[in-house]
């Protein structure tokens, strides 16, 4: 077996790179592609906005003519700037069952971030900071949202017999499409409204709603530096999360919270459209995009991957609106299922609320860490 960091100028690494869990999930009915052109796209270092203040390698495990794992390994600059730390982050990890693999895998990242003088390797953690991230240690039997990690149960075990140690965890929550938040709630959010002056901008066109993408980005800044993994981002990496966010987005299920002309809070659904995108195969060109027009039109399923309230708004009744808003858009739309995607397991406000509207906790990622 030998380890290789790939020439990412050359499109038949990048493919080999992008190809591995294709083959790896071949069997799997819950395994959900990625989009192949956005993982090109993270690859290129002159296209992608990460690589404008930041670094990335990306390795393969080869056996002969078989590719048998990848992994990447990152340095964000922005990350430890803020922070005042020395983290390395690893992210694409993918392996064959096979404990030499994986060891060789972690090893040549390892050595990759000691070069750097970075002491410790956390993971996985994406790119940009609305990747999916973390390895999936419950809820094995569920197809993963979209964007969401989904790996077979032994990727823990390999991790955690090379010394991994858990960082934090980050829960989903199913939603019956037919349940309904208690009517204190809704008495609560009009209340609110009426009193403090609170309403909720809905949108009809995705055009309209691009025009509030700075302002959303201002509250996520704003409402989630105590989020693990926080860093502040700018407006370049910003519209690139919204690019890849709008291409699946139906304007009409994203939500702000107003107060007068400021936006205090939003909620962000989109609807999953995970199986169109295993039909597709990942790709979207030439005839992918039909797959995934359909599946917008006919899916069960929506996907809740963002709602926040600033906190000066937090407490005094703002965040009932929120919820009623994520509730409403639920039922309005007929959707039969609701994912609440990845909430930080010490986030207890949220988690509480989550409870509070009928959320069960289905899933589970875990971040790991590694002291170098």
């Amino acid at each position: 077996m030998r380890i290789r960091k790939i020439d990412t100028s050359r499109g038949g690494d990048v493919r080999q790179f992008v190809r591995l869990p294709f083959d790896l999930y071949r069997e799997s009915e819950l395994w959900v592609p990625p989009i192949v052109s956005d993982m090109e796209l993270a690859l290129n270092r002159d296209k992608y906005p990460f690589y404008r203040h930041s670094d990335a390698d990306f390795f393969l495990a080869e056996q002969g003519d078989r590719t048998v794992g990848r992994i990447a390994v990152i340095e964000n600059r922005r990350y430890n700037r803020y922070h005042k730390s020395k983290t390395g982050f690893f992210y694409y990890f993918e392996t064959v069952e096979d404990e030499t693999v994986a060891e060789g895998l972690v090893s040549a990242a390892a050595d990759w971030a000691r070069e750097r003088g970075l002491t410790m390797l956390i993971g996985p953690r994406g790119l940009l900071r609305a990747d999916g991230h973390g390895l999936l240690v419950e809820g094995f039997g569920h197809r993963p949202a979209m964007g969401v990690p989904y790996n077979p149960p032994y990727y823990a075990d390999l991790l955690e017999g090379l010394g991994f140690e858990k960082e934090i965890d980050f829960l989903s929550a199913h939603l019956a499409g037919d349940s309904d938040l208690p009517k204190r709630f809704y008495d609560i959010a009009e209340r609110v409204k009426e009193r403090r002056g609170y309403w909720v901008r809905s949108f009809d066109s995705k055009r309209e709603l691009r025009r509030w993408v700075p302002e959303v980005q201002r509250v996520n800044n704003e409402a989630f530096p105590h989020v693990w993994g926080y860093y502040p981002i700018d407006e370049v990496e910003a519209n690139a999360i919204a690019d890849r966010f709008l291409a699946a987005a139906d304007p009409r299920l994203i939500k702000l919270v107003m107060k007068e002309k400021e936006v205090v809070g939003f909620v962000i659904g989109y609807p999953d459209l995970s199986a169109g995108i295993q039909r597709a195969r990942g790709r979207i060109w030439p005839f992918g995009w039909l797959h995934l027009l359909l599946e917008m039109r006919r899916t069960s399923w929506i996907n809740f991957n963002g709602a926040g309230i600033l906190p000066k708004h937090q407490g005094v009744g703002a965040n009932a609106v929120l919820y009623t808003e994520l509730a409403k858009t639920v039922l309005n739309f007929g959707f039969e299922h609701a994912d609440l995607v990845q909430v930080a397991e010490n986030n207890i406000e949220s988690r509480g609320e989550v409870g509070a509207v009928g959320g069960e906790w289905y899933k589970r990622h875990r971040i790991y860490r590694l002291a170098l």
